[in-house]
């Protein structure tokens, strides 16, 4: 889409990737949901890690139907009592059921994907783990024909070959960290890209998002994580404009436009959050 003929559907910053049911946010998650609005924010794509999620997820959609947008996914890295490891197939297994008990209620499958972070999933053994469930998630994405929110640390080529490989169509890959080759074969397949407000620590991806056509470009920002700073205490989904601006500044734009273009790219890709906001 030309970024002339940009349609804009409705007014303000869409955070196609936040994690409203984080531990961060269990004392307050009313108080940062509601100045969210405030701040210009007309919809929250929220992601879930685990199954523990799901079920408070769903209900924060069902009080906020037209702000909190839900997705449920299981997220290849697991947190447990004994610390983090590589999601396993029974993970998925065990939440199988929930997905279509919650149908009617997401807007996507998400967050998902891969993570060959080597300390996190050093053996083959265990990234085969990951493909597996992977797999598992996007079939029940086709089956519900859904889009998917997609993590790809360290393993942003083999993602997008995945991707491609499984016919996956309406993909957000989020805080993509891959070489600007591999990124734009995943433009060249029509998927989207997201950056949170971690992006203005450095200019390491400055190259990136200028070779990612605006057209693919969506905001995020991952909160409570990756902020705009390192002693930031927690990210809001409030500092999605610092992502604004910064992918404006790269692009030689007005955060107008971007935040006018980022927003349409969105309710393009999640066309029940669109439904939603225009229903």
């Amino acid at each position: 889409m030309p970024v002339g003929k940009v349609r804009w559907m409705a007014g303000g910053y869409v955070d196609c990737h936040c994690h409203i049911t984080a531990e961060e946010f269990l004392e307050d998650t009313d108080d940062i949901i509601i100045k969210s609005r405030k701040d210009g924010i007309q919809a929250l794509v929220c992601v879930t890690e685990h199954a523990a999620e799901f079920e408070r997820l769903v209900h924060l959609s069902e009080r906020f139907p037209d702000f909190v947008m839900p997705c449920l996914g299981i997220h290849p890295i697991q947190t447990t009592a004994a610390g983090q490891r590589s999601v396993m197939v029974k993970d998925v297994e065990a939440v199988l059921p929930e997905f279509d008990k919650y149908k009617d209620s997401l807007v996507a499958i998400g967050e998902i994907g891969l993570d060959f972070t080597p300390w996190l999933a050093p053996s083959s053994e265990q990234r085969e783990q990951q493909l597996k469930a992977f797999q598992m998630q996007l079939d029940i994405a086709k089956r519900l024909d859904l889009p998917i929110n997609v993590h790809s640390r360290s393993a942003g080529r083999q993602t997008i070959a995945f991707l491609k490989e499984q016919g996956a169509q309406k993909v957000l890959l989020h805080n993509f960290a891959g070489r600007p080759s591999v990124a734009l074969e995943g433009v060249q397949a029509g998927y989207f890209f997201s950056f949170p407000p971690a992006i203005v620590r450095n200019d390491q991806r400055a190259k990136l998002i200028k070779q990612i056509p605006l057209e693919n470009l969506c905001l995020e920002t991952d909160s409570p994580s990756l902020g705009p700073t390192k002693q930031q205490e927690r990210n809001i989904p409030s500092n999605i404009g610092i992502s604004c601006r910064y992918i404006a500044s790269v692009k030689g734009l007005p955060p107008e436009l971007v935040c006018e273009a980022t927003a349409s790219n969105a309710l393009r890709l999640f066309p029940r959050v669109a439904h939603k906001l225009n229903s």
